[in-house]
């Protein structure tokens, strides 16, 4: 397979794809992004009472009906099927936009410390959440990392740095191991252990996505940049190897719930299990995909995002059916100072810019060698 740097216009359009299939897939997981009271079985009821299944577009509008009640999130009138006019602001969203600026600023030699003060400078506190709040307090209070990531921060293992992971796939195509090194990077200022492993792993899928030939192989690819004998390694694996068996989605999703009991919704081993079943399954299909991941449940819209990075990257844009990308209508709405109602383009346009510069040797001041 040709090399995707050597092909500067595909270039281009996937990493395009990257940033259309991750606010696309936000979008569509936002309204239900509970994932103790939206479950499988929940999410599929309000699907089937809306007559939209098989999912193929945004979520439909709520349907009155007797017997049950569908609690979306608030801001679901921004982001179900015909109300759509640009994103919707989320921390999924802001976390990529926020790490294109790091690496604008800071080269691909950033610090851990860089990671943080630009935090501080850009980002509300307000508009964290989890671990990132957590970090944001400790470094508020003059914590370095790493104890950022360790004083009084109960979710350590949760799902924040994997969110924060897409920009160093998308400026590293084709070289899952640099990726994963920039994401271990950032996130050790928050997180710990499996939450470290899950950004290195998304990072690497979405790096290895732009070259390998399916996206099983992405999913090989990126199993290798994490310990073998780490949870999130054995659970990723341990969905792969349901997959192979031929059991249906279903089958392989109920009986990974079974031996990630208790983890909670948010950790990152259970979504991660959610988000590679939802891949497999997909098989290449940008709109199979986005809709398995987040019928999957947990954490819909992170998964959604992740997914649709995933699948718009193997795609490119061009390869992105129009329901997903044309309520965008290319905007972005963002807490991170500076970026709101940028156009989606004008990010994929940087983000390449970024990517050609690391293959070209461009070092940015400050710049130090990356192992690998």
């Amino acid at each position: 397979m040709t090399p995707v740097s050597t092909e500067p216009e595909r270039l281009s359009d996937r990493v395009l794809g990257g940033w259309l299939g991750r606010i696309a897939g936000n979008m569509l997981g936002k309204p239900v992004e509970q994932g103790d009271l939206w479950t499988r079985e929940r999410i599929d009821r309000y699907l089937r009472q809306a007559a939209a299944l098989p999912l193929t577009d945004y979520l439909p509008e709520p349907v009155a009906a007797p017997g049950d009640r569908f609690e979306l999130r608030p801001e679901w009138r921004q982001c179900v099927r015909g109300r759509i006019h640009g994103s919707c602001r989320d921390d999924d969203v802001d976390y990529a936009v926020l790490g294109l600026d790091l690496l604008e600023r800071h080269g691909f030699g950033f610090s851990t410390e860089q990671v943080g003060e630009l935090w501080l400078l850009r980002l509300p506190y307000r508009q964290t959440f989890t671990a990132e709040r957590a970090a944001y307090r400790n470094l508020a209070n003059g914590l370095k990392p790493p104890l950022t990531a360790t004083y009084d921060n109960p979710y350590q293992e949760w799902i924040g740095a994997l969110i924060r992971a897409d920009i160093y796939g998308w400026t590293c195509p084709g070289a899952p191991r640099r990726a994963a090194a920039l994401a271990r990077r950032d996130a050790v200022l928050s997180h710990t252990g499996n939450g470290v492993y899950g950004a290195m792993w998304a990072a690497a899928l979405i790096a290895a996505a732009f070259t390998a030939p399916t996206v099983r192989h992405a999913v090989d690819q990126a199993l290798a940049v994490i310990p073998a004998s780490s949870r999130l390694a054995r659970t990723v694996r341990r969905v792969v190897s349901l997959h192979d068996t031929r059991l249906t989605w279903e089958e392989t999703l109920h009986t990974v719930d079974g031996e990630t009991a208790g983890l909670g919704w948010i950790h990152t081993v259970p979504n991660a299990a959610v988000l590679t079943a939802g891949l497999l399954y997909g098989d290449g299909d940008f709109t199979r995909t986005l809709a398995l991941t987040v019928r999957g449940g947990l954490d819909t819209d992170s998964n959604g995002a992740t997914a649709g990075s995933v699948a718009g990257v193997r795609t490119g844009a061009a390869g992105i059916p129009d329901q997903w990308k044309e309520p965008l209508e290319d905007t972005v709405r963002s807490a991170v100072f500076g970026f709101d109602r940028v156009r989606i383009s004008e990010l994929a346009r940087r983000t390449v810019r970024l990517a050609r510069d690391e293959e070209d040797g461009a070092r940015p001041p400050g710049w130090l060698p990356l192992p690998g």
